[in-house]
């Protein structure tokens, strides 16, 4: 079983509301989960959806700033 390297998304603040991003390796299935216990809950995309998911929401306002 791989390891998971878990990354916070530059997106978050000091608060614990934070989304976190871990692949095996390059062009594997990527994880992503929230602050709460990223190593137990995630939910797994290809890496084909994540960059869509990527590219929908780059350009778009923060939560609360617009």
């Amino acid at each position: 079983m791989s390891v998971l390297s878990w990354q916070k998304s530059s997106y978050c603040g000091t608060g614990e509301a934070c989304v976190h991003v871990a692949t095996a390796a390059p062009g594997a299935a990527v994880k992503v989960a929230g602050s709460a216990d990223p190593g137990k809950d995630h939910l797994t995309v290809s890496p084909a959806a994540w960059t869509a998911f990527l590219q929908s929401v780059k350009g778009a306002p923060r939560v609360g700033q617009g």
